[in-house]
């Protein structure tokens, strides 16, 4: 499948998330200097279809995603793909974090799943990580050589008994992150922080900002 693209554009984004979009539209315009937020585009200004994800490790699907838009746009593209890693689980939920419980995009689902998982798990032993593998993907195309660049990176932090905070997903209402950590245990979960609180310290700003460098030199 080949799709147009809207003259000017020269990255795309593997997301139907506007929200993600806008994320990465911002941590672009402090790595380039006089950046247009048009030149990049997402999946779903496309209406180009996901692939399947059936790797074995977050930058397996991310790159998936990535080669899969690049190859039907002719546009460099960044895919990422991320989870919860849980300690005394061996990793556990990883790649499948959004579908822990069973089916696709449940967050309050898998979020009980998990505690139910780890209701005799005492607070020692409750840490975990966000991991976030992002992917950028440069087709082979006139003076353009082909590449592919992966930065993989982690947010620690441990999980509480109950949620806490109303903004976030997924399970952010049960995860606080280690720089949020204080004596007594009273540290702010992801789901209490603000969007731009918890961008400058997540597993997936840290991914996308280590790809910045590279971004830059497509514009």
């Amino acid at each position: 499948m080949v799709v147009s693209v809207p003259q000017g554009a020269k990255l795309v984004l593997a997301t139907h998330n506007q929200g993600k979009l806008a994320e990465f539209r911002e941590i672009l315009a402090q790595a380039i200097a006089n950046f247009d937020p048009a030149s990049v585009i997402s999946a779903a200004d496309l209406q180009v279809p996901e692939p399947v994800e059936d790797g074995i490790s977050f930058a397996a699907n991310a790159t998936i995603k990535a080669n899969a838009l690049a190859q039907a746009t002719g546009l460099p593209a960044v895919a990422d793909d991320s989870g919860l890693c849980v300690d005394v689980l061996g990793g556990a939920p990883g790649i499948f974090s959004a579908r822990w419980c069973g089916h696709h995009g449940d967050d309050a689902a898998n979020l009980q799943l998990l505690l139910d998982q780890l209701s005799d798990v005492k607070d020692p032993h409750r840490g975990a990580n966000f991991t976030c593998a992002a992917v950028l993907v440069v087709p082979e195309n006139g003076d353009q050589r082909g590449r592919v660049v992966v930065e993989e990176h982690r947010m620690y932090g441990r999980l509480l008994h109950q949620s806490i905070g109303e903004g976030g997903f997924g399970y952010d209402p049960i995860f606080v992150p280690s720089q949020e950590d204080e004596p007594g245990g009273q540290g702010r979960t992801s789901a209490q922080m603000s969007a731009a609180e918890k961008n400058a310290i997540s597993h997936r700003g840290q991914a996308l900002r280590a790809l910045a460098p590279q971004l830059a030199q497509l514009f």
